[in-house]
């Protein structure tokens, strides 16, 4: 299926596209599942580590990422979040201490609305995706970062996405291309 989409619209001038500014703050990366199939039990603590930039390979995930080869075709092999929404749930919580890599999503970026590219096709300077999904919070981010904070974020909790051909993600003024 990766080798079809790619043949369908990577450089291909006859599929319409929209250029946008999008600006990418922070990349994580984490090394193990901390709340994935524990329910009933506690938390591990693997960490998140911030890096500069990270491989996106396609079909595969985020190199070094605890989600980089999950499942075959896994619609969440990298996930994107909005700063925006960090900083009003860090407001309306009054969350104290709070860092961006307690949220668990890997690439946090300004300047688009996420939810837009859901079931859309994009890229990120060169890297292409699919957005798959919301990245639905659940209970344990009440955990995480504090009671409420999975309520607060249903509706906008990232996108899950799939990585469509592979490249570099590193932090800072970045193009986005939504194809149409």
């Amino acid at each position: 299926m990766l080798k079809w989409l790619e043949n369908v619209y990577l450089d291909n001038p006859r599929i319409p596209s929209v250029m946008l500014n999008l600006e990418i703050l922070r990349i994580f990366i984490s090394p193990g599942h901390d709340f994935k199939g524990r329910h009933g039990k506690e938390r591990l603590d693997h960490g998140s580590q911030s890096v500069d930039s990270v491989e996106c390979v396609a079909g595969r995930g985020l190199e070094g990422d605890r989600f980089f080869d999950y499942r075959d075709d896994f619609k969440g092999q990298m996930t994107f979040f909005d700063l925006a929404v960090a900083e009003a749930v860090e407001r309306k919580l009054g969350l104290v201490d709070f860092e961006l890599s307690q949220l668990r999503r890997n690439v946090i970026v300004s300047g688009i609305s996420l939810n837009d590219l859901i079931g859309k096709r994009f890229e990120v300077n060169g890297v292409a995706f699919f957005g798959s999904e919301e990245c639905s919070p659940c209970y344990w981010m009440n955990e995480a970062l504090g009671p409420g904070v999975e309520s607060l974020l249903k509706g906008r909790g990232g996108l899950r996405c799939r990585i469509l051909s592979s490249g570099t993600l590193r932090l800072g003024e970045s193009q986005l291309k939504v194809i149409i």
